[in-house]
């Protein structure tokens, strides 16, 4: 329950001064490079989204704790 809540409330972000940068980094890339680097973001995307997954978990617990504690 706790995961569906998280999916729900994300989001799309977008980042100007990220395709600031990688957009002109890209085009200087070779085809192949351009695959290793798009697997490398992929890569990085993950293991953010599994972070913020876990790390929204915790504290969700942690918050229902908290109010479980101050009933009692």
């Amino acid at each position: 329950m706790i995961d569906a809540m998280y999916n729900y409330r994300q989001g799309e972000i977008h980042s100007d001064e990220f395709n600031k940068l990688c957009i002109p980094f890209e085009n200087s890339l070779s085809e192949e490079q351009i695959d290793i680097f798009h697997k490398i973001l992929d890569c990085a995307s993950d293991t953010a989204a599994a972070e913020m997954r876990a790390a929204y978990n915790v504290g969700f617990k942690d918050g229902a704790t908290m109010m479980q504690e101050i009933q009692d």
